[in-house]
């Protein structure tokens, strides 16, 4: 790409425009939730948005609150012309294949099962998920296009409901505050307790443990 593009921190239509103009019409943001934690599936979405979007607060979803991220999710779910799928890795196969890989798998479930093909992905990160759809990797993406930042929110939501409901079969641990991140009060868990059957065997503090 050889034009120049901004570093934006708040997220904005800059690449969504830019490759419209490329004749790309419909483009997907695609993101992911859940990378890091010790326990729990790792959840992508893909999201189209309209070209004229009316919906304030949309940001990176880490820098949102709970509230937040539930208000815009319903918002995302109930509006009429914003299409988005979800991709769910479970913990098993996170252990097979590598947490990079099970991402970049459930990206690609996630735009599988979008209503409209999209012609173009924006994608968070450094890697294309592997689909014969064009796209773009962009760092730090939620922070920059919208299209990305409302997929992260979806993505995020959706994975914390997963978390709160694991919590209710496994209390002990804790999920319902940390979302299976290794916290100290999750590391103390795990010792006391062992792993639960959707700790990520394969990362090292449960494996350690």
């Amino acid at each position: 790409m050889k034009k120049k593009l901004p570093s934006q921190e708040i997220p904005q239509t800059f690449f969504e425009d830019f490759f419209k103009k490329k004749g790309y019409a419909l483009i997907a943001g695609v993101d992911e939730a859940g990378r890091g934690p010790l326990a729990g599936p790792v959840v992508a979405a893909a999201c189209i948005l309209p070209s004229s979007l009316s919906i304030e607060g949309i940001h990176d979803s880490k820098k949102l609150t709970p509230k937040e991220r539930q208000r815009l999710y319903f918002l995302f779910a109930g509006h009429p012309k914003i299409y988005f799928g979800v991709g769910i890795v479970d913990q098993k196969r996170i252990d097979q294949i590598n947490i990079l890989q099970a991402s970049l798998e459930a990206m690609g479930i996630a735009v599988n099962k979008l209503l409209m093909p999209p012609h173009f992905l924006l994608v968070d990160g450094q890697y294309l998920p592997n689909t014969k759809i064009p796209g773009e990797a962009l760092i730090r993406g939620d922070s920059r296009s919208l299209s990305i930042a409302s997929a992260s929110i979806i993505a995020k939501y959706i994975r914390d409901q997963l978390m709160l409901s694991y919590h209710f079969k496994w209390p002990y641990y804790g999920f319902d505050r940390h979302k299976g991140y290794g916290t100290k009060s999750h590391l103390l868990a795990l010792k006391k307790y062992g792993a639960s059957p959707i700790h990520r065997l394969s990362f090292k503090p449960v494996l350690n443990i």
